[in-house]
């Protein structure tokens, strides 16, 4: 495939070409190539990552689920699972059905938790590991094996979660090691010894606010550091770095940057939550995700990373267009690189993963999320104006 007059983030009109799964090469007046696609100076941009989403439990699709959970995080995880118990829906369809709805608007990389819990067992992992299968090719899904009721407080917990690593899930989650385990040393030995022997990455939820989450976060950068796991632990949600005083912040910031941890941030609007630029600034990789989208946690949320990367932008109070760049690369190569997915970008070698928008600008393309999006994942057209191609739109 040949793409001409494609825009860069810099400007530059460029033609790509595309051979096989790969960009072959960029510069001007290629050799044509059938098929070739005039973008007319559309916006060419890598495609989308959600680094931070729950695939497995979405209501996206079905019926309305009127939500009356209690203000505690507690609260909110003993109503999903007593939700769960009555709802009939099937995790593999809700999770495909989110996913297709998600490249349908660009994003070819997801890395989706699964609950993993005494009442379910690891059926959500097998659903997500079927799904990435599925869709390998034209989506990559990472599973993450994550006990949203708790570890060590449910017994039997971590045998599921050593369970769920044999069969196939790619990434060892953690959860509240202080505030909801109340064992933080317990906790972590737990999952940085699964991470050891299954040599997986990991990704901890941390909702933990002010000083104990910081507590809990030090104790994070130090087993990093100790067992060389540089480069494979993220810190999801990391309230506590919005909490603390800003000196306390920046030694943090300095340590996850010393032991190579990212952080993945939703920009909630009810939360203090890590500043895009200070961790930048610190060297410490961000970026973003939707969190749950219409589940028994939340109402909100869409398949759509353009409108997450406009609310991080929000959250940080961006208005400069090179800052508003910054929300951009929180949901496209920051993503790539703090969950371990390769080759996302736009130059010679990398994966052909792009998505065209009928704008001039990233600023432009974040505060005005044009529908209109030409969406090439794995060198082929997969949607075009967030709709799937007619070959890969589901059966109804």
């Amino acid at each position: 495939m040949l793409i001409r007059n494609a825009r860069l983030a810099d400007g530059t009109i460029v033609d790509i070409r595309i051979e096989g799964e790969h960009i072959a090469a960029m510069g001007h007046d290629l050799p044509a190539a059938v098929p070739m696609v005039d973008a007319e100076g559309a916006l060419a941009l890598p495609a989308f990552v959600e680094g931070h989403t729950h695939l497995d439990k979405t209501f996206w699709g079905a019926a309305w689920y009127r939500n009356e959970v209690g203000p505690r995080l507690i609260d909110r995880i003993e109503n999903e699972r007593a939700t769960r118990r009555g709802n009939g829906l099937d995790p593999l369809a809700q999770a495909e059905r989110l996913a297709l709805d998600f490249l349908a608007l660009g994003t070819t990389r997801i890395r989706s938790f699964a609950d993993v819990d005494t009442e379910i067992g690891i059926r959500h992992v097998e659903a997500l590991v079927t799904l990435r299968e599925r869709l390998r090719g034209l989506m990559d899904i990472q599973v993450v094996a994550f006990p949203q009721s708790g570890l060590l407080i449910r017994p039997t917990t971590l045998d599921l979660l050593e369970a769920a690593m044999q069969a196939g899930a790619d990434v060892v989650g953690g959860l509240d090691p202080a505030g909801i385990d109340r064992d933080p040393k317990g906790h972590l030995d737990a999952v940085f010894d699964l991470c050891s022997r299954f040599r997986a990455p990991l990704d901890v939820h941390l909702h933990e606010p002010g000083e104990l989450g910081a507590f809990s976060m030090e104790l994070i950068i130090e087993r990093t550091r100790a067992l060389s796991m540089q480069g494979r632990v993220v810190i999801s949600h990391a309230f506590c770095l919005g909490d603390v005083a800003p000196a306390r912040a920046m030694a943090l910031y300095d340590g996850l940057a010393e032991a190579g941890i990212a952080l993945a941030t939703t920009a909630p609007p009810s939360r203090a939550v890590p500043s895009v630029k200070a961790a930048r600034a610190a060297g410490v990789t961000i970026f973003g995700g939707n969190d749950g989208i219409r589940d028994a946690w939340t109402p909100y949320g869409a398949p759509d990373m353009l409108q997450r990367a406009m609310l991080i932008g929000l959250k940080n109070e961006f208005r400069r267009d090179d800052e508003i760049a910054l929300a951009m690369e929180c949901v496209t190569t920051a993503g790539a690189i703090g969950c371990g997915f390769e080759g996302a970008g736009i130059a010679t070698g990398d994966r052909a993963d792009l998505v065209l928008l009928p704008v001039e600008t990233v600023a432009e393309a974040v505060v005005g999320q044009p529908r209109d999006r030409l969406v090439i994942s794995h060198g082929r057209i997969v949607a075009q104006g967030a709709a799937l191609m007619p070959e890969l739109s589901p059966a109804e």
